[in-house]
């Protein structure tokens, strides 16, 4: 393996992670940081990792939203991670679903989590080393994406904690994540 494929990365879910999970985010105004997000990814991206969000958006699908809506989310959390030192390197979505209103966006598809299609994505895009890598989400289907794409993987939040099979670690938020991420990384 080059040296150019071998960075980690960290993977994460975007809502109920970085932000408030509203149940389908249909305005700008619903958006909202959670309150160690821009501490948190500051510390990945000052620790050396490639940072990417992967993000089911299925409003696109039930033609709730477009898919320009979801960029214009991911410009405004840009710019307010920005406004306090800390980016994400890379967005992906996924706006299809199987059962979808909008019929182009009707199909089984490998980019919708738990599917490991966008963590593949970007991992070849970015020159990233899934094995070396994590994913953060706060629902189970987030841990599993990260098993199906090779990374390791940390459940925060509180979504039926019981189930635990799988997840690397059961953490209350993405700063606990963090914390968790570089003692593991520096022990190695």
């Amino acid at each position: 393996m080059s040296a150019s494929v071998t960075r980690p990365a960290v993977f994460l879910d975007r809502d109920g992670t970085l932000i408030e999970d509203v149940d389908y985010l249909r305005r700008q105004e619903q958006l909202v940081l959670l309150p160690w997000t821009v501490d948190a990814v500051r510390l990945l991206n000052r620790a050396g990792f490639v940072t990417v969000v992967v993000t089911n958006q299925s409003a696109v699908a039930r033609g709730m939203v477009s898919e320009e809506f979801v960029r214009e989310t991911h410009r405004a959390l840009a710019a307010r991670l920005a406004a306090g030192g800390a980016r994400i390197d890379a967005y992906h979505f996924c706006p299809h679903h199987p059962e979808a209103a909008v019929e182009q966006y009707r199909r089984v598809c490998r980019c919708r989590k738990p599917g490991p299609g966008m963590i593949e994505q970007a991992a070849a895009e970015l020159g990233v080393d899934p094995s070396r890598s994590w994913m953060v989400g706060n629902r189970w289907l987030d841990v599993d994406t990260g098993r199906n794409a090779g990374t390791r993987s940390i459940f925060v939040g509180s979504e039926d904690a019981e189930r635990g099979a799988g997840a690397d670690a059961i953490l209350n938020n993405l700063m606990e994540a963090v914390g968790w991420i570089l003692r593991a990384s520096t022990s190695r």
